[in-house]
């Protein structure tokens, strides 16, 4: 009997799935991906001889069968799924017959679409003294939003945003942040197939024309939104500093300077 892994594929880029990711991929004696979502790129780190199929048309219970089948046949079966496998897929559905069937189960974490966006984008999800809390969420649609988990309620907390799997409601998105309380010009950053060789694009936009935005660039899928009051931090004037460099900010392995260092300096210049 083998062992099955879910294993994160990350965001679209063959080269940013796990060296362990790859590895597994490499040593499979069978991969079920998610065709629909997963870049076939990634597919190159399979063995020559590795049966390869696409699960985009099967349902869960056929999904379930093919990784028991396999794990009888394969010392090692991967299930590879976009972005890390423990966010926004079906690991417990799919672990649960596997479980009982007494089938070993292993997770690979993968690179997320939030932090592959971010990085496309050249923004950062959290800016010292202004947000420290970054919130993973979506619409509320075929799949059911927890009820004190509406977006309005989440986006009122004034944080970053990650937004998945609502780019084709983008504008019922904007009516939840703007009854959340964000202004009608806040910035919004979509990424449309972040990392994906010749494919990614990054749309810029406000809460009040990104709609629009994306429309215009034929962006229905494949999308995610960011909302952030860090967004465009590079281009602003310098603000308040973080920590983690201040010279007066004592660390375990550097003690703090005494008054009138540098640190003292540059913030006496800043003002």
């Amino acid at each position: 009997m083998g062992k099955v892994w879910f294993v994160g594929a990350g965001p679209g880029a063959p080269d940013l799935i796990t060296v362990r990711g790859a590895r597994l991929l490499a040593e499979a004696g069978a991969i079920l991906y998610t065709g629909s979502l997963v870049a076939e790129t990634v597919l190159q780190w399979a063995g020559k001889d590795c049966e390869i199929a696409d699960s985009k048309s099967m349902d869960l219970e056929q999904v379930t069968a093919w990784l028991l089948e396999r794990a009888q046949r394969h010392a090692t079966v991967v299930r590879l799924q976009t972005g890390d496998p423990t966010l926004y897929g079906v690991l417990a559905e799919l672990a649960r017959p596997l479980d009982a069937a007494g089938i070993p189960v292993g997770i690979v974490s993968g690179v997320s679409s939030a932090m592959a966006s971010a990085a496309a984008a050249g923004e950062c999800l959290t800016l010292p003294e202004i947000t420290q809390t970054v919130i993973f969420t979506r619409l509320s649609e075929r799949t059911r939003m927890p009820e004190d988990e509406s977006l309005t309620a989440l986006a009122a907390h004034g944080c970053t945003l990650c937004i998945f799997l609502s780019i084709e409601r983008i504008a019922a998105v904007v009516e939840h942040l703007i009854a959340a309380g964000w202004a009608r010009t806040a910035p919004v950053v979509v990424v449309h197939k972040a990392t994906w060789p010749d494919e990614e694009l990054v749309l810029r936009g406000t809460l009040e024309d990104i709609a629009g935005r994306c429309r215009d660039a034929g962006v229905e899928r494949q999308a995610l939104i960011l909302v952030s009051p860090a967004l465009g931090a590079r281009s602003r004037a310098a603000g308040q500093s973080s920590k983690l460099y201040d010279a007066a900010f004592p660390r375990r392995f550097r003690p703090a300077r005494e008054a009138g260092s540098a640190s003292d300096e540059r913030e006496t210049d800043a003002t």
